[in-house]
């Protein structure tokens, strides 16, 4: 038995990519109680504590916990909490390189465990205020880390990236494939 520790239905369908049938539950932990760290190892820090949840629900699973976030600066950018926020961001990261992490936790069937975080470099075009009001009024900001996603109407602020495309979606499948092989 395979466990996705989310209910992301982004996330669910990348992993059908590599693996067609799997369980999807939540972790049910509060991230706010976490430590905040850098950006690296807080992303690592809530994908373990994702995946230990189920643990004792499904010993002898395989869990796979993921979480992505959006970093410019050294500072984590979450989900936006309105519109504002989302055009502050948005606004910053035009004609600039960020980050977007992803820590990976793996429980193999055997009791094995598996971490790594993927990164990968996003680059934006120079952006101004009508691009930026256009951008927002597709609402394609909302419940996106950064204020965007690059599977939908952010892509259009995308000007290069360096690294795994599928981990700015939030499910770096190549690396995850990797680990899951024994």
């Amino acid at each position: 038995m395979i466990i996705l520790a989310s209910h992301s239905p982004r996330r669910q369908a990348l992993l059908k990519r590599i693996i067609p049938a799997f369980e999807s539950h939540p972790a049910a932990i509060n991230e706010r109680a976490l430590p905040i760290l850098p950006p690296p190892e807080y992303v690592q820090s809530l994908a373990k504590a994702k995946g230990e949840s189920l643990v004792p629900s499904y010993p002898g699973a395989t869990i796979i916990a993921a979480d992505t976030m959006v970093a410019f600066q050294g500072k984590l950018l979450g989900k936006p909490h309105s519109r504002a926020e989302a055009k502050q961001m948005i606004t910053a990261l035009g004609g600039q390189t960020h980050q977007v992490y992803t820590g990976l936790w793996v429980r193999l069937d055997n009791g094995t465990i598996r971490q790594q975080v993927v990164a990968t470099d996003v680059t934006f075009w120079p952006l101004d205020e009508a691009e930026v009001e256009s951008y927002l009024q597709e609402d394609a900001y909302q419940d996106k880390a950064g204020a965007y996603g690059i599977q939908d109407a952010g892509a259009l602020l995308v000007k290069a990236i360096n690294g795994d495309f599928y981990n700015v979606m939030g499910l770096p499948i190549s690396t995850l494939y990797r680990m899951l092989l024994a």
